[in-house]
């Protein structure tokens, strides 16, 4: 197995160091080595203590945001165990939670929707182009790539998406679908009407 190079990365024009805005300046941010292990020590401790899980669960709602680290639902929202499907992607895209979000309310019977964007998104103010070539660039292809679904306005991005839902038949459109913009320093949600 190849040992993993755990020297820091330096700075330069090319790696300017980490920081609020990485992606932008070409920094490449990885996992230090050994997260997944200290994140694996940690789910063998918790499930030795979890008391058993509810036999039964109904999620009322579905979510759909972004992947950041820094979003966590079940804290903004105050959510219980099992009340709501939790749909992530690059952008809280409605684009890639369409799937998703058909299965949870046909399989589950989830009746509300929210689609939740936020501030200091890293798809905030790129092109499709600058990520398309980031990406050509750093992976060493020139293959077809998916679309990347920047954004440029949080508010537009946010209408695009619930029209996407209202154009999609195989959702549900007789259900309360709304959409928010969570502010990352304070942490409240404010609705796109």
């Amino acid at each position: 197995m190849a040992q993993h190079d755990r020297r820091q990365p330096t700075r330069s024009a090319r790696n300017p160091g980490p920081g609020p805005h990485s992606f932008y300046t070409g920094c490449m941010v990885s996992t230090p080595p050994g997260a997944l292990e200290r994140a694996l020590k940690a789910n063998h401790k918790y499930a030795s203590g979890r008391p058993s899980p509810q036999r039964s669960w109904a999620p009322q709602m579905a979510l759909v945001l972004c992947m950041d680290a820094r979003l966590d639902p079940v804290q903004f929202l105050g959510l219980q165990y099992g009340e709501a499907h939790i749909i992530r992607n690059a952008g809280g895209r409605m684009a890639e939670a369409i799937r998703s979000l058909a299965i949870s309310q046909a399989l589950l019977g989830t009746a509300e929707v929210a689609v939740i964007h936020h501030t200091e998104c890293a798809l905030l103010g790129l092109t499709e182009n600058e990520i398309r070539a980031r990406v050509q660039r750093e992976r060493g292809t020139t293959r077809v790539l998916p679309d990347f679904l920047p954004i440029a306005d949080l508010k537009d991005s946010i209408r695009e998406d619930l029209t996407l839902y209202r154009s999609t038949p195989f959702v549900r459109q007789d259900i309360p679908v709304r959409g928010f913009i969570l502010d990352i320093q304070s942490g409240r949600l404010t609705e796109v009407t």
